[in-house]
């Protein structure tokens, strides 16, 4: 429960930015395209402190790490609940990067340590699972009580949730000396594959350019060009937030197997195409909007969990959290370049032309992932367990 709940305050931020989208722009009087900047913001700092955030929480361990990751996103809650206008926000934001930075590293740790290997697929799902559990809270509960009491307190009301988990974790995550001793570890082979490791992180690049943008854009597509209103807007991401915890969680105990993890991101990338081209039919079926929205949760968002999955299996003892670092920077990486792209896409073109962008990166994500499901077949055995 922990550790799903680090993955689901670590990205709060900025989904409660796509959700109450509508809300900002009208309020804060900000462009589609400012919209998408708050997310270059946070996943580009993420994406840069990343390889220190791994590096720090194989040195100090992962609870304080933990500790950290909580606090900071009650101070960039707060701050954004306060924001006057653009600058704040954005300054909000680009502090919410480094518990982004910290989460997937910590949690990792935090499986290898105390999780037995045959456990750690389903383990890794659940935990992954947080994010999306994230997305639900932000396009149903939060944005109800949005519409309720207003947007600003809705924030500062996740904003004091954050600081309740921290003192949660200092309660239940056992000392850093024990978790990092990592007695599982001693299961692992000698030696991995390097190169699947590079891999995972320009896949994790391209699969981060397309979800960032359908979960930046999505409220305000519906709203916009599909007629929903804004708080119904808010619950396609609420959604998309439910699909990607089921595909999650299923896709991520297969992968746990022998030999099907290296083939999933592709199969699941190929789905994420399918994905973002009902999406683009969408703009003149607007029901479909609903059915993109499960099948982005169902294969796009699940496929990250994936490659979690791989890096926890492949990592070497002492290090889990560089190795996580790495792909998670791919992914921050493909956050922040995604939605400024597709932001001055829509505004020159419209949505059509946006959710084929979303369909390309999808797309050379399957090619990128294809050659790990072929080399499988000739890894050993006991190299792949």
């Amino acid at each position: 429960m922990l550790l799903t709940a680090a993955m689901a305050f670590s990205m709060m931020q900025l989904f409660l930015i796509g959700a109450l989208g509508p809300r900002l722009v009208d309020e804060l009087d900000i462009s589609r395209t400012e919209l998408g900047l708050t997310t270059t913001v946070g996943f580009g700092i993420a994406a840069l402190l990343s390889p220190v955030a791994g590096g720090l929480v194989d040195r100090v361990g992962p609870r304080r790490c933990l500790v950290a990751l909580f606090l900071l996103v009650a101070v960039s809650l707060t701050l954004i609940g306060a924001a006057p206008g653009t600058a704040v926000l954005l300054s909000a934001v680009g502090l919410g990067g480094l518990p982004q930075a910290l989460a997937n590293p910590a949690t990792n740790k935090v499986i290898l340590a105390v999780v037995p290997s045959g456990r750690r697929g389903g383990v890794t799902g659940w935990k992954q699972s947080g994010v999306q559990f994230g997305a639900f809270a932000a396009g149903f509960p939060l944005s109800v009580l949005a519409a309720v009491v207003g947007w600003r307190e809705a924030v500062w009301t996740a904003a004091g949730l954050a600081g309740v988990a921290a003192a949660w974790s200092i309660g239940v995550l056992p000392p850093d000396r024990a978790s990092v001793a990592a007695p599982h570890d001693a299961e692992r082979p000698a030696v991995r594959p390097r190169g699947v490791v590079g891999r995972l992180a320009l896949y994790s690049l391209l699969l981060g350019c397309g979800i960032a943008s359908v979960n930046t854009y999505l409220a305000l597509f519906g709203s916009q060009r599909v007629g929903l209103s804004p708080t119904v807007a808010a619950v396609l991401v609420a959604v998309l937030g439910i699909a990607g915890i089921g595909g999650r969680v299923v896709w991520s105990r297969a992968a746990g197997r022998p030999g099907r993890g290296e083939v999933l991101p592709a199969v699941l990338a190929a789905g994420a195409v399918g994905a973002a081209l009902t999406l683009f039919v969408a703009v003149r079926v607007p029901v479909l909007v609903w059915v993109a929205a499960v099948a982005v949760g169902s294969f796009a968002v699940a496929a990250n969990a994936v490659s979690m999955v791989l890096v926890i299996r492949q990592a070497a003892p002492g290090r889990a959290g560089r190795d996580s670092a790495l792909v998670s920077a791919g992914f921050f990486a493909g956050f922040a370049v995604g939605p400024p792209l597709f932001g001055v896409l829509v505004s020159a073109a419209g949505y059509g032309p946006g959710w084929l962008l979303v369909a390309a990166e999808f797309a050379v994500a399957v090619a990128v992932a294809a050659p790990m499901g072929l080399g499988s077949a000739r890894v050993p055995e006991r190299a792949r367990t």
